[in-house]
Order: structure tokens, then sequence, then C-alpha cells
């Protein structure tokens, strides 16, 4: 429904299809205005402290205010109230407490609005000119998703007007600092769902902040003699522009003259070794041979077992290259997707993806792959079978 919502001033998109969405989750809506949750949440680091139903609510009551914006229809009223009830009961929840502001803003509730976005500055982490909110548990090994998305709803909510006097455009660039700092050189951030809330705050902040003129050079130099000029005007502004550094490591300086916003960044990529214990899963596996058909077979069974500091994983995918010469045996196939624990399995020339909705701690799953040799191939090389969780691989 929001999607459809989003796209329906670019693509044609049948009315009746959105209709029928916000029919059918409206029927979700339970007496007290929550709706109630069907299904599995696939990212289970965003369920937090709070209820999903909670969490799920704001989610629904934001998409329905962004088709239309009517905060009078009676199912966003109602599910305002839930919202509402949420926070009068005590909770806290930063990721809950960040969406329910986007919400709360979209609704136009300036009262509600103001005392979440007063409780969420109390939280906030304040480091050398930038902002953000950080996730209760988080570790300093990599980029949180979660994190990003909490502080692309702050974003989303302070953007919406009427501005709140003390949460200006000075402190939104502060916030915006920080989600420029997340982003990777492929312009992503960590996950698929963080990015897209991203990348929807970043555009709200520059339309909010675009201006018709301004032209920026910026010259980057390094000790060894490198110079690179690149020039910013009204007609290249939404053109990238990019230069490899040819001293590595190096020191390099950034200038940038002129009245315009621009954002500069530089990558560098490099392999580290692994440590001997940073898998938080175990890979197990057995292979008989069966030579005596007209076409020889292979059994490979897999057992995977997740041994990490969480109760249960998101979404697991089981990566299984083919040996060379090699094909699945296509009644094998349909045993997996016969499988109640397995959700998917695709199959293409080279690998076999299998999907499981998620594995819980200390629980050992096994699954029988039937090869099958299609081609004599001598000297065969080994193939790796690797597992990892989707949405922190």
């Amino acid at each position: 429904m929001k999607s459809f919502g989003g796209a329906r001033d670019y693509v044609y998109v049948d009315q009746q299809h959105i209709k029928d969405a916000r029919t059918w989750l409206s029927g979700l809506q339970k007496k007290d205005g929550c709706f109630t949750s069907v299904g599995k949440l696939f990212h289970n680091s965003m369920k937090g402290g709070v209820s999903d139903d909670v969490s799920l609510t704001a989610y629904i009551v934001a998409a329905m205010l962004e088709l239309d914006g009517v905060a009078s229809d009676p199912v966003v009223q109602s599910g305002l109230k839930c919202l509402t009830d949420a926070v009068t009961g005590g909770f806290d929840n930063l990721y809950t407490t960040a969406l329910m502001s986007y919400t709360f803003s979209l609704a136009g509730d300036l009262e509600m609005r103001s005392k979440l976005i007063t409780i969420l500055d109390q939280k906030a982490k304040k480091d050398g000119g930038t902002i953000y909110w950080e996730r209760v548990g988080s570790t300093d090994q990599g980029l949180d998703s979660v994190e990003v998305e909490m502080t692309s709803y702050v974003l989303l909510a302070l953007l919406i007007s009427p501005p709140i006097k003390v949460f200006s455009l000075d402190y939104t660039s502060g916030i915006v600092r920080w989600l420029a700092q997340q982003q990777n050189p492929f312009g992503g951030f960590s996950s698929t769902q963080d990015t897209v809330v991203a990348l929807q705050a970043l555009a709200n902040y520059a339309a909010a902040t675009y201006s018709p003129q301004g032209t920026t050079t910026v010259t980057v130099t390094s000790l060894g003699g490198q110079r690179k000029e690149f020039t910013v005007t009204q007609s290249n502004r939404l053109l990238y522009q990019e230069d490899r550094l040819r001293e590595v490591s190096g020191e390099y300086t950034i200038r940038a003259r002129g009245q315009s916003c621009v954002l500069a960044q530089i990558s560098m990529y490099y392999n580290i070794p692994p440590p001997e214990d940073f898998s938080a899963f175990i890979i197990t596996k057995s292979v008989k041979a069966n030579c005596t058909l007209s076409q020889p077979q292979l059994q490979l069974d897999v057992a995977v077992r997740y041994h990490g500091r969480r109760a249960e994983t998101n979404m697991v995918i089981i990566n299984i290259k083919l040996l060379s010469g090699y094909l699945l045996d296509q009644s094998s196939l349909q045993l997996l997707r016969d499988d109640r624990s397995v959700k998917r399995v695709d199959v293409d020339q080279e690998f076999i993806d299998i999907y499981l909705d998620g594995l819980k701690t200390n629980l050992s799953q096994t699954y029988k792959v039937t090869l099958e040799e299609d081609q004599r191939v001598r000297n065969l090389k080994p193939a790796v079978i690797k597992v990892y969780d989707y949405y922190q691989p």
C-alpha cells in the first residue's frame, strides 16, 4: 500500500489495489486501536522490548497518513489512540519512540510530537557535530541497521511542518552528518530496509535545504603532489563524480569553496583474516557416493547449528555451490521444498540457496541434497557451503 501510494504519481497503479490493501489492513484492527500482527517479523532486532503490535500500528498508521494525509479517518484515529495509550503507559523502546515521533508528526499532533522529540533528544548521542540514536545492546562491530533506521525516522519527523523551534535545521544537519558517514561507497547502508528509510529522510532534507543558486569547487590534494578538482554546479549537482587516489596509504586535504551543499566521501578497501571464533554458525557435512547407477550420485547431508548470543536468528540462507559437472536431482529438490522448516529454495547452474525462517540457538537442522553427475570432470575441485543470517551477514 505504501509503495504503490508513493509510485502512483510516476507510474500507473490500479487504485483498487491500494484500496483493497487498506481494507485488509483495517480488518486487522482490534478494539483498542492496535493492529494484530500476522505472520513473522523477519528482522528480530526490531522487536526490541515492546509489543510488536505497537510498532506495527505505528508503521500502518504512518503509511495511511503518507497515502492521503487524512488524520480524521476513523481507522487512523483509532490507531493513534493505541499509540497514545502506549506512550501514557510508559515504555523505553527507542526504536518505537522514533517511529511514533514520525507517525504523530504526520498526524499533526503537535503536543505528542513535541513530547516524543524531547524524550528522543535526551537519549541522543552527540559526538563531533553528529547526532544519532544508539540501539540498546549494540556493539562497535560494523554498522547497525536499526540505528540507521531509527535515526532516519527522527529526521523525517523533524522535517515535517511546522518546524519545532528548538530543533531547527541546525539540529537536523547534525543527524544528516551522521547518516552521511554511515553510507557505504555504493550509496546504501546496512540492509535494504534501513537504506529505504534513510534515503527517504535524506531526500526530504535535500528538499528542505534546496537552493536554486550556488556553485562549489572541491579540491583534493595530497602531500605527494596529486591534485583533483570537482566542480558542483546547478546543472551537474545530481551527477556522481569520483577519482582514484594514487597514494595508499597517504595524507589528503579536502577544501571546498563556494555556496552550496556537497557530500565528499573517501573509500578504502582491504581484506583482513577473520578471527578463529568469528562464526556464529557451525556447518558439518557428510557425503555418500552411489557409483553403481548409470549417472552416479552423491548424497550430501548438510547440518547447520547456530550458537550465537541471540535466542533465534533472522532469516538464514544456506548457500551450496555445486561441484563442476553435477546437477541437483529434481526429486531431491522437491523433498527440500516439502520440508516445513524451509521457506524457499532457489537453484541455478552453480548454486543452491536454501532459505530458512530462522534457527534457534544450539538446535541443529540437517538438509539432504542429492547431486547427479551430468558430465565427467577430471580433478574435481572442492565446492563451498556457506550459511549466514540475511540481516546480519
